[in-house]
């Protein structure tokens, strides 16, 4: 399993394969084991020893870690989160439409929304079945409905536009 660490500006790839741990391409020796009853765990990592505290702090994928008396905050992302927010994500105060692509190839099984409707960020916006899992893939930014491009029942392909967001009417 593929994942992306982000601290700070920083952001790392990290491969998980059984024992087989990859950073940044290279391998390492690394082993990672929960302390029970509590949020640290006994990292094992290139022969030395620590002891990591991890929370989940709000919000997907974040996590507040501490290591040796340092607090960082850390977001873990994996391969296929990672791809469904770049095709959904629009610059924040972008303008003009926001078009929501298919993230992989699969199967339409639920339209949320309707043309003309008016959706704030983070509202589901189409489901599509791929894998056996359902995706659910959502507003990037507040707006108005501008066309929904696919139909219950209708396969889709990686990059297919799904729905396509208008900038909202200004109110006032």
């Amino acid at each position: 399993m593929k994942y992306f660490v982000t601290v700070g500006a920083q952001t790392i790839e990290v491969e998980v394969d059984g024992d087989r741990v990859l950073v940044g391409g290279e391998a390492i020796d690394a082993q990672l084991a929960p302390l029970p009853g509590t949020p640290l765990y006994h990292l094992l990592l290139r022969g030395e020893s620590w002891t990591v505290a991890a929370q989940p702090l709000e919000g997907d994928g974040r996590w507040a870690m501490g290591v040796v008396g340092e607090r960082v905050e850390v977001v873990v992302q994996d391969e296929r989160t990672r791809e469904i927010e770049a095709l959904t994500r629009t610059a924040p105060g972008a303008a003009g439409p926001a078009v929501v692509r298919a993230p992989m190839p699969g199967l339409v099984v639920r339209v949320e929304v309707a043309d003309g409707q008016r959706v704030d960020a983070g509202a589901g916006l189409v489901v599509v079945e791929a894998m056996k899992m359902e995706n659910e893939l959502r507003a990037p930014r507040a707006g108005v409905v501008q066309t929904v491009h696919v139909t219950v029942g209708q396969p889709v392909e990686k990059g297919m536009p799904l729905v396509t967001l208008a900038s909202p009417e200004p109110s006032g």
